[in-house]
Order: C-alpha cells, then structure tokens, then sequence
C-alpha cells in the first residue's frame, strides 16, 4: 500500500493496521475523495491546530483516565498543554497514535470521538511525529561498562584458551534487564563473583597446561640459545594479552605481567607455569572481565565513533557472544572494518560460521522467553505424552527454525507465517505428521493451514499455558509484548480468579468463562484484544497438539481486532498479523535485537536510528541479513555517548 493509500484510508475509515504516517504522504490531491474538516498539513504543526484539534479531544477522551495524580498506563496526558510537549515524549504520542488509530482507545464504554475528530486528531499527531528532526535530536547512548556475562565469559575463554568445559556454572546468575541478560547496567561484579572468576581462572590454567596441544598453542616460545626467557615471556603475553583484551597490549601492561611471571619462577615455579601465573592475572583483570571503551581523551560534551578494535569486539559479542576471532582481528588492526563493504563483509561471514548459534540461542531464547521452556511442568494427567524428549524438541524446532532464517536470508515476516518447520520423528508424531523418523530434525514443508511460524511451535503454545489447560490469556498477551511490542497495563488489584476445577464446566465453555470474568469494563479494556489473540490459537492445547474440542466444547477459535478486523482461526489471525500488524512486528524486532545488540535500554532519543533500521528492512523485502546490517550501521552501535548525557 503506497503512502497516499494510507492516508486515503485512515481518512475515509478504511480498516487498515496500525501506521505512522510520514508528513510528505498527508499531501492529498484536489480530485481524491477526503474528509472536508481534517486539518491540511501547513495547519497540522501549529499550536493553534494543536489547541483545536489535540487539546479538546484529550479532554473529553483521554485525560479522565490518563490524567491526575495516578494516570492509567503510567501515561499523563493531561501534562501536554503545548503542541513542542509532544517533541520531548515521541514514544509516548507514538502508543497514543497506535492505540487511537487501532480503535482500541477510547474504550467501547465511554463516548466515543466522531468521525472528523478521530481524523483530525491523528492527522495532527502524526504530522507532528514525523516533523520530529532526527538530525538535531541525534545522539548514541553510552553503555555502561559491561562485564562478560555468564555465557559470554565460557564461550571467551573456550576462544581464547581452548578450554570448552563451561566454568560459569558455579556463577551467580547474571540479572536480567529490558529482558536481557547482557545489559551493562544490571551486569555488576559482587565480590562473590570476584572469588568465582579466581578460582576458574586457576582452573582455566591448569587443564591449560595439563592439555599439551593447548599448552603449545598458547606457550608458543621456548628459552633457547636463540631466544631469552624473558624476551619469550615477552612474546608469549604480548599476544596473549592482546587477544584476552580484544585490542593491542600496552607496554606497561606487558611489564607488570612479566614481574609476575619472573616472581612465580623465582619461588621455584618452571617456566610453563611461571607463565601460567601470569595468564590467571590476565584472566582475572578488569580489561579481560569487562569490555572496555575508554574516553580518556574525550571532551565531556561530545560523542565519538567506535575505534575499528571497539567496533570489533561489539561486533563479535553480537553475533557470537564471544570475542572476535583471528580475521576479525586482522580486518581490526588493518583500520578497515569501520568501512561499510568491509563490516558487511565480516557480518555475512560471521552469521555464516556456526558460532553464530549463539545468536539464535541468547537473543531467541530470552526474546520469546524459550528458556522458560526448561522449567515448564504440564500436568501428567492432563498432558501424559509430554516428557522431555517432547521437551527438548520443542525447544530445537525454533531453533532450527530461526538459524534456519538466518543463515538462508530469508524474510524476518517469516517469524510470523511460513510453510515449512523443523521436526524430529518424536515433535512430528506430536504434530500428527507422517514419514518423519529417527532424532535428527528436517525441514518439513506443512501441508495444511493449522501450523505456520512460531506463534504455532509447540514451545510457545506450551510456555505460554497452565499446567492443567491452556490460558488465552497468557498466549494473547505474550504476542502484545513479544511480537507486536504493545505490552497491556498491569491487571487491577483484586482480580476475582478465573473458575477451574471439574465443577467450572458447569458454567460453560473457557470462552464463555472469561467472558463472564472480564465483565468488568475495567477489564474489558485490555482483554477485547488480548483474549481475542490468544483464542485465535485455542485449537493448540496446552503443549501445542491439534485439538477440535476442549472437554466437551467445541472449540470457537473466531475472534474480531480491534478497528473491525475479524478471522476465524489461527490461519486467518496469522494472516492478519503478517499484513495488518506488520508494521507492529517489524519495529517491535527492531527494538529487540537492537536492545540486546547495544547491551542497554533503548530511550526516546534511539527512535531515529529505529525508524532507520524499519526503512532498510521495507526497502529490502525484509531480509535478515539486513536487519544486523542496520543495527551495526546504526549510531547506536557505531558510536559511544558523551560523559555528559
């Protein structure tokens, strides 16, 4: 749909999904049917437009809830009294346009905005918003000092030493922030951890030197006639250094290390662990534990582009929670990889090489909450055919399904409906499959309209349930919060539970239960589209199997979106999801994979380098590849923040 359709149809009340309308697509030519009071785009970003049009209608429909001393949503309407207001919460007045222009404000229970209002109000607001100059308000964040988490500290030392044997296991576990577990400001180092990291370190070395090919690999030089001891120690931590600190070794880092190495063999250590002392101190120091990015001579009011080691190291954390290997290394210290054709370059081949798993299993794996998967109990006598066979092939299924995108290119809008899955003989007799055998997974191509895209693998049907049944609820508001990134408000206090038991049925259907329970117009607010998503997969039980009844009832997976769209079935809502919510989806991943990319949560200010990254993406029908293309082209990632923000 080109952009004067858009507007055509939001004008003319065309049920189409939830958009921002750029303000060079409000121009409407004379001879195409408009609404005669809507506002024209000159008068649109004027206060006085804002005072006529905005004002009144956040009055009369907005202020009463989301206003005063506890506004709903945590979203004071009432505090925007000038049109520049809406420049200094873009993120705000993005919900209000998404919520307003999806009919899903105000409430089906309060008075509703006429025709013309509802028009105006929108044409204004996203005038506005695209008005927004992201060449003025540009500024790249600055992360805070962040320590190796738990999964990239042993895929680092599996890299660096060679020893794969996953020393983190007896680590606290990292905090989570903004979903993830690699955000700097949540990765702090207790002094418990401190003992943690000493104690593997003195691991680390000794399997090091107990192994004679990795022992050789890393203890390169030997004293000879030819070569001193001290110039191999020398030798021996210059590269060992510069690879642990992911950038070239400093002479002075150089020297203490080897008064350490030189101190250990004057106590009667041989040369092997003389040098093994000095790689525990490597492997213990803040340069090592930490990925550093020094502003020493940085003035406190400006920002900065990443040096092509920095660049390296984010890249390689990135892509494969680990450090940067040797190519990398090499592209590095040739002071070419900040070139746009060499980075692509090195991102192709890295999302290429297997190491790149780590991207499928950390960003998935907490993006759509499947490690919530591992503690998942359904209940044995309602599920007896769940065991962890069952288990550990619902969890491989999406990720064969996503390195599957990945490495193929394909379109992220796959992630939302796609003919084929990944199954082994024990998921495909799950699903009802035929001539599917043995435990290594294919590529299927599904052949009826039930399954299609993750919404429809078992790991999201089954962590999104209860124990004993499925629960729409919790399956519609998964998909707000992971895949259309809309998360509803917390529930009211002292929401009455949801009847369950053998004597619930007497009251009717699931459907016709909740139904009953959200009669509370309070309630009714979020759940209109959460339950209706959710029941759009009611014909997945609580482990993700076909079902056409539950118990007695026949199951009505029917359901109608807020702004009139209606489906009758997963087939339909996936549909309707992949069109209409596109836009919904795509900057909801954006937001995502930038997020864990950058290791911090994203502000208002990171709204351009988003909207950069959804234009790229439309403009190359959507491929992966070039979604990590943009994000690591993006300020946010490229560039660090001044010390004054």
């Amino acid at each position: 749909m080109n952009r004067f359709r858009l507007v055509y149809c939001l004008l003319m009340r065309c049920s189409v999904g939830i958009v921002l309308l750029p303000a060079a697509a409000l121009t409407v030519q004379a001879d195409e049917p408009t609404t005669p009071s809507a506002s024209t785009p000159d008068q649109v970003s004027s206060e006085e437009a804002f005072q006529h049009d905005v004002v009144p209608f956040l009055e009369m429909h907005c202020v009463g809830c989301h206003g005063g001393k506890k506004p709903k949503a945590e979203l004071p309407l009432d505090q925007f009294v000038k049109h520049a207001d809406v420049d200094s919460d873009r993120d705000s007045w993005q919900a209000v346009f998404d919520m307003v222009s999806g009919h899903e404000m105000p409430p089906e229970d309060r008075p509703q905005p006429s025709a013309a209002e509802r028009d105006r109000f929108l044409v204004w607001i996203s005038a506005r918003l695209e008005e927004f100059d992201c060449s003025e308000h540009r500024h790249p964040g600055r992360v805070t000092i962040r320590r190796l988490n738990r999964t990239e500290y042993d895929n680092t030392i599996r890299d660096l030493v060679g020893v794969d044997f996953h020393p983190s296991q007896d680590f606290p576990d990292d905090n989570l922030g903004n979903g993830f577990d690699n955000m700097g400001e949540m990765l702090s180092l207790p002094p418990l951890l401190m003992e943690k990291y000493v104690a593997a370190a003195e691991q680390i070395v000794d399997r090091m030197l107990a192994d004679k090919s990795l022992r050789d690999q890393i203890i390169f030089c030997r004293p000879s006639q030819e070569v001193s001891a001290r110039d191999c120690v020398q030798r021996i931590v210059r590269r060992f250094v510069t690879r642990a600190y992911r950038r070239p070794a400093r002479q002075g880092e150089i020297d203490r290390l080897m008064l350490l190495a030189k101190a250990a063999n004057d106590h009667g250590r041989d040369f092997d662990h003389s040098v093994g002392f000095a790689i525990q101190a490597v492997l213990v120091s803040p340069h090592f534990l930490f990925r550093v990015e020094l502003d020493d001579e940085l003035p406190e009011t400006e920002s900065r582009l990443l040096n092509d080691y920095e660049l390296a190291t984010r890249l390689s954390y990135f892509l494969w929670s680990s450090m940067p290997d040797r190519q990398l290394f090499q592209v590095a210290a040739s002071g070419k990889l900040s070139q746009d054709k060499v980075l692509n370059e090195q991102i192709q081949r890295m999302l290429l090489d297997p190491k790149s798993d780590a991207l499928v299993e950390n960003l998935v794996g907490q993006w759509l909450q499947l490690r919530a998967l591992a503690i998942m109990e359904p209940d044995p006598e309602q599920y007896p055919d769940f065991d962890e066979a069952l288990r550990e092939a619902m969890e491989q299924e999406t990720l064969h399904f996503f390195q599957h995108v990945m490495r193929s290119d394909r379109s992220v809008l796959e992630i939302l409906d796609a003919d084929y899955s990944f199954v082994n003989e024990r998921l495909a007799r799950h699903y009802g499959f035929n001539e599917v055998s043995g435990r290594d997974f294919r590529k299927v191509k599904l052949t009826d309209s039930r399954r299609g895209g993750v919404l429809t693998h078992a790991s999201v049907l089954t962590l999104t349930s209860n124990p004993t049944r499925t629960s729409p609820v919790k399956r519609g508001k998964w998909i707000l919060e992971n895949i259309l990134g809309t998360p509803p408000p917390p529930p009211p206090p002292n929401v009455e539970e949801l009847a369950e038991g053998d004597d619930a049925e007497l009251l009717g259907s699931l459907r016709e239960r909740m139904e009953q329970h959200r009669a509370d117009p309070n309630c009714a607010v979020c759940h209109t589209k959460m339950d209706a998503l959710g029941f759009g997969f009611e014909n997945f039980d609580g482990i993700g199997a076909w079902r056409e009844k539950d118990g007695k009832f026949q199951i009505d997976p029917s359901g109608t979106l807020p702004g009139g769209r209606s489906f009758q079935g997963p087939s339909d809502l996936r549909a309707i999801l992949k069109t209409s919510y596109r836009d919904d989806f795509v900057r909801c991943l954006a937001e995502k994979v930038l997020t864990f990319a950058v290791g911090r949560g994203l502000e208002s200010y990171d709204g351009c380098a988003v909207d950069e990254i959804i234009a790229e993406l439309e403009n190359n029908d959507y491929r992966f590849s070039v979604l990590i293309e943009a994000i690591v082209r993006s300020d946010p990632f490229r560039m660090r923040g001044s010390k004054g923000d």
